[in-house]
């Protein structure tokens, strides 16, 4: 069985830098037709200088791939001769609450000091991309900030704003009550619920913020995924670090899905009888949503299992995956993508 997706895109993914850049880069370009990248970089990605050099970079370790980078700006105070440049460059700006995740400690520390440039970016019509976590007890983090996204929604009410990677039942339900509400949801929160990174022995390659909910919340995610919300799309929010830094003390927060991320969804959809709500989930939405053009590709995947390795190593680096050593029933044809004409 051989399955078509049409320029497939990952609205959420980190990438890196460096040696890290140079390996993980082409695990993406080999299977999505663009991706929203992440600026948490040290230092961050904030302006359109550094917007334009990591751009290079990219588009260097992805060889000769099909591939769109849709870049993203660390936000921060910025002016509106700065937003102007940017307009051109990005996709739209990403905040961060300070400390709430990896490399994150420049972010906003008062949702106040943010509304003068996010009135700017409603009136230029950048998109707003949220990691929406406070920093109360890990369970509750993400609603917590619910109500952030509601004030939000109703003071910019003609500002998209993503709630990035959502984890919970409460979220979904948030989708339905602002139209310019949008969501990313990731591989990992689709499959896994918290007792699977600490119901028995601590699994440190599955721990990620925001952290892995209840059952019901997974549930709610899924159905919300399959049933083809308009406004859910996948982010993979893939995050690679080295094997050294997640079996460790101190365990790096970060899902490393980007390899298997397709065939996986494949596999998820097609056990739910919903192989034909994949398209949109993984472009036609996004693609709806922001006006999306992306790079012809078509991607092909067949069902035939694939061995996921049990590390991707190179330049250097070692990154271990999800589901590392085991089967999965679905696998990208080699030379599984064509540009499209």
């Amino acid at each position: 069985m051989i399955l078509e997706l049409h320029s497939p895109l990952d609205m959420h993914l980190h990438l890196r830098d460096g040696d890290m850049l140079k390996l993980v880069a082409p695990l993406s370009s080999a299977s999505f037709a663009g991706a929203v990248v992440m600026p948490n970089l040290v230092p961050p990605v904030a302006d359109a200088d550094a917007v334009q050099a990591y751009r290079g970079r990219i588009m260097d370790a992805c060889g000769g791939d099909v591939f769109k980078p849709y870049m993203t700006a660390f936000f921060r105070s910025y002016t509106e001769k700065e937003l102007e440049r940017l307009r051109d460059l990005v996709f739209g700006i990403k905040l961060y609450p300070a400390g709430a995740t990896t490399n994150s400690e420049g972010g906003v520390k008062a949702m106040k000091d943010a509304e003068a440039t996010m009135a700017m970016m409603q009136e230029m019509g950048i998109p707003l991309l949220v990691h929406g976590e406070t920093h109360g007890f890990v369970m509750d983090r993400e609603a917590e900030f619910l109500d952030i996204y509601r004030n939000l929604a109703e003071q910019f009410p003609r500002l998209t704003i993503c709630m990035e990677h959502i984890t919970t039942a409460t979220a979904v339900r948030l989708l339905d009550e602002f139209e310019n509400l949008a969501a990313t949801v990731t591989l990992q929160h689709l499959l896994i619920t918290l007792d699977d990174v600490a119901g028995g022995m601590l699994r440190p390659h599955l721990f990620c913020k925001p952290i892995a909910k209840r059952p019901e919340d997974r549930e709610a995610l899924l159905k919300a995924a399959l049933s083809g919300h308009p406004r859910l799309m996948f982010g993979s929010d893939s995050a690679p670090h080295p094997v050294h830094a997640k079996e460790a003390c101190g365990c790096a927060a970060g899902v490393f899905t980007a390899p298997i991320a397709l065939p996986r969804l494949a596999a998820l959809f097609e056990e739910h009888d919903a192989l034909d709500r994949l398209q949109g989930f993984v472009s036609g939405h996004a693609c709806a949503l922001y006006g999306l053009t992306p790079p012809a590709k078509t991607v092909r995947l067949e069902r035939r299992e694939m061995l996921v390795p049990d590390a991707y190593e190179g330049y250097g680096q070692k990154v271990v995956p999800m589901e590392a050593g085991c089967v999965i029933p679905w696998s990208l044809m080699q030379g599984g993508f064509t540009k499209m004409t």
